[in-house]
């Protein structure tokens, strides 16, 4: 039986220069947060009167059960009491947090060595422990991984790029150079050799290659980086964490409010899929599978370890300064 293809969706193009010069691989700033992004998107509230916890959240499919209770009954309206949500991509979540624009974000886990203001809250995760489908590496068939020299990286998570540093240092590619441009594959693969996608163009790129593939007769291996690092490094891949400024002024009952969400997520995969399923063309079976099998929710020891060896690895191929992980524990209200 030939594999589920979606329609031909609109690509996403915004304003991106397709000869885009190569830059030299990133350095430690190209990794820090950036708190002048998207400012702009704020609410205009007065501060004074609205004393509800700041959550900075990732506009992405990959935390819907993260954010259960915060969008679904019967918990939402009195957790709108204590908390104000603000969504943006992952790499403006930590940036927000910098500033004292947020109390709490879900942060791309490199921001926690360039921003050590940051701290990391127990409980919670977006991870991995095998393959994610929604962090690839796209290239063409043609070319090895060590004959790439130049890669067009999605701006959305620097985390990603760190990871995908330390993987070409294994690949034996260190000096490949990175585009950063914004999720087209089309226009990525214009520019550079390879092409990063991460979160929901990533999934929709993995469900549309068939159909690109007899479209522009051009073969293409998709490479998962999750799966890639998990075979390389025997560790889970950790994208992200719910973290916290230094002195801010949070207790378990916050965890919990986090941690109870997520669990509530997890034991509505199907509401989840029913409603996710009519804003994406993707196979209700897919998001399912991503909910249930590819993405890992928990903060386990093993995920700690597994962050403890990415920073490891990152300082030592000049990827990211040093950074020793200690996961918060908070007061009892």
């Amino acid at each position: 039986m030939r594999a589920w293809r979606p329609a031909r969706q609109p690509v996403w193009r915004p304003a991106v220069r397709p000869g885009a010069e190569l830059t030299n691989p990133f350095t430690h700033a190209h990794f820090a947060v950036k708190p002048e992004a998207r400012i702009d998107s704020l609410k205009n509230v007065n501060e004074a009167q609205d004393s509800r916890l700041r959550i900075a959240a990732i506009d992405f499919l990959n935390p819907a059960p993260l954010m259960w209770d915060f969008e679904h009954p019967p918990l939402c309206d009195e957790l709108a009491k204590r908390y104000r949500i603000d969504r943006m991509t992952p790499a403006e979540c930590a940036g927000r947090l910098a500033i004292g624009q947020a109390d709490i974000g879900l942060i791309p886990i490199a921001a926690l060595a360039t921003s050590p203001a940051l701290r990391i809250l127990p409980g919670c995760t977006i991870a991995s422990k095998g393959r994610v489908r929604s962090l690839l590496l796209v290239h063409r068939a043609s070319q090895l991984l060590t004959d790439l020299q130049s890669v067009a990286a999605d701006t959305a998570s620097r985390t990603t790029i760190a990871y995908a540093h330390i993987l070409f240092h294994k690949w034996s590619n260190p000096g490949i150079q990175f585009v950063p441009m914004a999720a087209d594959l089309d226009l990525m693969l214009e520019s550079a050799d390879a092409a990063i996608l991460i979160g929901d163009p990533a999934l929709f790129a993995l469900e549309e290659r068939f159909n690109r593939m007899e479209r522009s007769g051009e073969e293409l291996v998709y490479r998962d980086l999750a799966a890639e690092w998990n075979v390389l490094t025997g560790l889970p891949y950790v994208s992200a964490v719910w973290g916290a400024a230094h002195g801010s002024l949070l207790d378990e009952s916050v965890v919990g409010d986090f941690i109870r969400s997520r669990d509530h997520g997890l034991a509505n995969i199907d509401a989840l899929v029913a409603e996710w399923s009519t804003r994406f063309p993707i196979p209700e079976e897919t998001i399912r599978a991503y909910l249930t099998t590819n993405i890992h929710y928990v903060l386990d020891e093993e995920c700690v370890e597994g962050m403890r060896g990415f920073f490891r690895m990152a300082a030592e191929c000049g990827v990211l300064p040093p950074y020793d992980v200690t996961v918060e524990e908070l007061p009892r209200g």
